[in-house]
Protein backbone atom coordinates (compact mmCIF):
# COMPACT_ATOMS: atom_id res chain seq x y z
CA UNK A 1 0.00 0.00 0.00
CA UNK A 2 2.90 2.65 0.74
CA UNK A 3 4.40 1.88 -2.17
CA UNK A 4 0.84 2.20 -4.35
CA UNK A 5 0.42 5.79 -2.69
CA UNK A 6 4.59 6.46 -3.32
CA UNK A 7 3.56 5.62 -7.20
CA UNK A 8 0.44 7.76 -6.87
CA UNK A 9 1.76 10.73 -5.33
CA UNK A 10 5.10 10.58 -8.31
CA UNK A 11 2.03 10.42 -10.96
CA UNK A 12 0.63 13.09 -9.01
CA UNK A 13 3.58 15.62 -8.76
CA UNK A 14 4.44 14.86 -12.58
CA UNK A 15 0.71 14.90 -13.87
CA UNK A 16 -0.08 18.37 -12.38
CA UNK A 17 3.74 20.15 -13.36
CA UNK A 18 3.39 19.03 -16.92
CA UNK A 19 -0.22 20.61 -17.36
CA UNK A 20 0.69 23.70 -15.97
CA UNK A 21 3.57 23.55 -18.16
CA UNK A 22 2.07 22.69 -21.22
CA UNK A 23 -1.24 25.42 -20.25
CA UNK A 24 1.37 28.33 -19.65
CA UNK A 25 3.71 27.43 -22.49
CA UNK A 26 0.81 26.78 -25.53
CA UNK A 27 -1.11 29.48 -24.23
CA UNK A 28 0.70 31.97 -22.37
CA UNK A 29 4.66 32.09 -23.43
CA UNK A 30 4.11 30.98 -27.40
CA UNK A 31 0.44 31.08 -27.95
CA UNK A 32 1.69 31.05 -31.84
CA UNK A 33 4.10 27.60 -31.39
CA UNK A 34 6.35 29.54 -33.48
CA UNK A 35 9.23 27.89 -31.68
CA UNK A 36 7.86 24.80 -32.24
CA UNK A 37 7.07 25.04 -35.93
CA UNK A 38 10.40 26.52 -36.69
CA UNK A 39 11.46 23.10 -36.26
CA UNK A 40 9.64 21.63 -38.99
CA UNK A 41 11.27 20.14 -41.87
CA UNK A 42 10.47 17.98 -44.83
CA UNK A 43 6.62 18.63 -44.98
CA UNK A 44 4.51 16.78 -48.01
CA UNK A 45 1.99 19.26 -47.87
CA UNK A 46 1.33 23.49 -47.11
CA UNK A 47 0.96 24.29 -43.30
CA UNK A 48 -1.93 26.31 -42.93
CA UNK A 49 -1.06 27.52 -39.71
CA UNK A 50 -3.86 29.37 -38.02
CA UNK A 51 -6.15 26.49 -38.66
CA UNK A 52 -3.25 24.15 -37.72
CA UNK A 53 -2.90 26.30 -33.82
CA UNK A 54 -6.75 26.24 -33.78
CA UNK A 55 -6.26 22.01 -33.81
CA UNK A 56 -3.73 22.92 -31.63
CA UNK A 57 -5.25 24.38 -28.95
CA UNK A 58 -8.09 22.08 -28.75
CA UNK A 59 -5.27 18.87 -28.76
CA UNK A 60 -3.42 20.73 -25.99
CA UNK A 61 -6.65 21.04 -24.14
CA UNK A 62 -8.62 17.73 -24.38
CA UNK A 63 -4.76 16.33 -23.11
CA UNK A 64 -4.68 17.91 -20.47
CA UNK A 65 -8.44 17.08 -19.53
CA UNK A 66 -7.29 13.27 -20.26
CA UNK A 67 -4.25 13.46 -17.77
CA UNK A 68 -6.30 15.06 -14.91
CA UNK A 69 -9.08 12.86 -15.02
CA UNK A 70 -7.09 9.87 -15.26
CA UNK A 71 -5.22 10.57 -12.38
CA UNK A 72 -8.07 11.16 -10.78
CA UNK A 73 -9.89 8.12 -10.97
CA UNK A 74 -6.58 6.52 -10.06
CA UNK A 75 -7.19 7.43 -6.51
CA UNK A 76 -8.38 5.05 -4.38
CA UNK A 77 -9.98 7.53 -2.34
CA UNK A 78 -12.15 8.91 -4.38
CA UNK A 79 -13.03 5.98 -6.00
CA UNK A 80 -14.53 4.80 -2.41
CA UNK A 81 -16.09 8.14 -1.81
CA UNK A 82 -18.11 8.24 -5.14
CA UNK A 83 -18.44 5.91 -7.97
CA UNK A 84 -20.83 7.74 -10.08
CA UNK A 85 -18.06 10.25 -9.79
CA UNK A 86 -15.44 7.93 -11.27
CA UNK A 87 -17.75 6.44 -14.16
CA UNK A 88 -18.65 10.01 -15.00
CA UNK A 89 -15.12 11.01 -15.11
CA UNK A 90 -14.28 7.84 -16.33
CA UNK A 91 -16.19 8.95 -19.83
CA UNK A 92 -14.47 12.25 -19.57
CA UNK A 93 -11.29 10.75 -19.82
CA UNK A 94 -12.60 8.58 -23.01
CA UNK A 95 -13.94 11.35 -24.89
CA UNK A 96 -10.84 13.61 -23.90
CA UNK A 97 -8.49 10.64 -25.33
CA UNK A 98 -10.92 10.32 -28.48
CA UNK A 99 -10.53 13.96 -29.08
CA UNK A 100 -6.62 14.07 -28.89
CA UNK A 101 -6.68 11.10 -31.15
CA UNK A 102 -8.79 13.02 -33.62
CA UNK A 103 -6.84 15.88 -33.47
CA UNK A 104 -3.44 14.62 -33.61
CA UNK A 105 -4.76 12.68 -36.92
CA UNK A 106 -5.18 15.74 -38.36
CA UNK A 107 -1.59 17.38 -37.35
CA UNK A 108 0.43 14.53 -37.87
CA UNK A 109 0.92 14.96 -41.62
CA UNK A 110 2.89 18.08 -41.02
CA UNK A 111 4.34 16.14 -37.84
CA UNK A 112 8.31 17.29 -37.49
CA UNK A 113 10.64 14.74 -39.34
CA UNK A 114 8.21 14.29 -41.92
CA UNK A 115 6.31 11.49 -43.69
CA UNK A 116 8.32 8.57 -40.66
CA UNK A 117 7.29 10.68 -38.24
CA UNK A 118 3.69 10.78 -39.52
CA UNK A 119 3.23 7.28 -39.51
CA UNK A 120 4.85 6.75 -35.90
CA UNK A 121 2.02 9.39 -35.03
CA UNK A 122 -1.30 7.17 -36.63
CA UNK A 123 0.61 4.15 -35.33
CA UNK A 124 0.24 5.60 -31.57
CA UNK A 125 -3.33 6.81 -32.09
CA UNK A 126 -4.55 3.46 -33.21
CA UNK A 127 -2.74 1.79 -30.37
CA UNK A 128 -3.98 4.39 -27.79
CA UNK A 129 -7.42 4.28 -29.31
CA UNK A 130 -7.68 -0.18 -29.32
CA UNK A 131 -6.02 0.46 -25.58
CA UNK A 132 -8.89 2.43 -24.31
CA UNK A 133 -11.73 0.89 -25.90
CA UNK A 134 -10.53 -2.39 -24.18
CA UNK A 135 -10.71 -0.52 -20.74
CA UNK A 136 -13.99 0.57 -21.63
CA UNK A 137 -15.11 -2.71 -22.90
CA UNK A 138 -13.90 -4.53 -19.64
CA UNK A 139 -15.83 -2.45 -17.50
CA UNK A 140 -18.93 -2.69 -19.21
CA UNK A 141 -18.49 -6.39 -18.44
CA UNK A 142 -17.66 -6.13 -14.33
CA UNK A 143 -14.39 -6.75 -15.07
CA UNK A 144 -12.45 -4.84 -12.64
CA UNK A 145 -9.15 -5.89 -12.63
CA UNK A 146 -8.13 -6.18 -16.42
CA UNK A 147 -10.22 -2.61 -16.92
CA UNK A 148 -7.69 -1.42 -14.10
CA UNK A 149 -4.60 -2.65 -16.33
CA UNK A 150 -5.77 -1.53 -19.40
CA UNK A 151 -6.82 1.70 -17.97
CA UNK A 152 -2.92 1.66 -17.09
CA UNK A 153 -1.86 1.04 -20.18
CA UNK A 154 -4.48 3.68 -21.59
CA UNK A 155 -2.93 6.61 -19.04
CA UNK A 156 1.26 6.06 -20.11
CA UNK A 157 0.20 7.84 -23.22
CA UNK A 158 -0.80 10.51 -21.60
CA UNK A 159 2.95 11.01 -20.88
CA UNK A 160 3.82 10.66 -24.94
CA UNK A 161 4.54 14.30 -25.34
CA UNK A 162 6.46 14.91 -22.40
CA UNK A 163 8.52 11.58 -22.99
CA UNK A 164 8.77 12.85 -26.87
CA UNK A 165 10.86 15.78 -25.87
CA UNK A 166 12.85 13.88 -23.34
CA UNK A 167 14.37 12.52 -25.75
CA UNK A 168 14.62 14.55 -28.16
CA UNK A 169 16.42 16.48 -26.21
CA UNK A 170 18.82 13.88 -24.80
CA UNK A 171 19.72 12.92 -28.45
CA UNK A 172 19.66 16.59 -29.67
CA UNK A 173 21.23 18.30 -27.03
CA UNK A 174 23.21 15.43 -25.49
CA UNK A 175 24.25 13.58 -29.16
CA UNK A 176 24.24 16.62 -31.59
CA UNK A 177 21.46 14.96 -33.48
CA UNK A 178 19.55 17.32 -36.01
CA UNK A 179 16.45 18.02 -34.47
CA UNK A 180 13.78 15.97 -36.60
CA UNK A 181 15.86 13.00 -36.14
CA UNK A 182 15.74 13.05 -32.51
CA UNK A 183 11.93 14.07 -32.43
CA UNK A 184 11.48 10.70 -34.86
CA UNK A 185 13.68 8.69 -32.59
CA UNK A 186 11.62 9.99 -29.53
CA UNK A 187 7.98 9.16 -31.05
CA UNK A 188 9.14 5.66 -31.56
CA UNK A 189 11.21 5.20 -28.78
CA UNK A 190 8.49 6.52 -26.47
CA UNK A 191 5.48 4.37 -27.96
CA UNK A 192 8.02 1.29 -26.91
CA UNK A 193 8.87 2.34 -23.52
CA UNK A 194 5.52 3.20 -22.65
CA UNK A 195 4.33 -0.05 -23.06
CA UNK A 196 7.13 -1.36 -21.10
CA UNK A 197 6.13 0.75 -18.19
CA UNK A 198 3.02 0.10 -18.08
CA UNK A 199 3.32 -3.64 -18.09
CA UNK A 200 6.09 -2.73 -15.20
CA UNK A 201 3.74 -0.96 -13.16
CA UNK A 202 1.05 -4.12 -13.71
CA UNK A 203 3.31 -6.09 -12.82
CA UNK A 204 4.29 -4.33 -9.50
CA UNK A 205 0.41 -4.21 -8.49
CA UNK A 206 0.08 -7.92 -8.86
CA UNK A 207 3.03 -8.60 -6.84
CA UNK A 208 1.68 -6.28 -4.50
CA UNK A 209 -1.40 -8.22 -4.37
CA UNK A 210 -3.07 -4.54 -5.17
CA UNK A 211 -7.15 -5.45 -6.58
CA UNK A 212 -7.95 -2.24 -6.16
CA UNK A 213 -7.31 1.67 -8.24
CA UNK A 214 -3.77 3.28 -6.82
Amino acid sequence: MKKQKTLYGFVAFTAVLFILHTLVKNYMIDPEAWGFLSRKTGLQRDLNVPIWLKVMYVHVAFACIAMAAGLLNFSNRLFEKSRRFHRVNGYIYFVSVLVVIVTSGYMAPYATGGKISSIGFNVLNTIWLIITIAALVHIKMKRIDRHRNWMIRSYVFCYTNMLIHLVTFLFHQGFGLAYAAGYTIGLYSSIVLLLIIAEIIIKKSRWSGANQSI
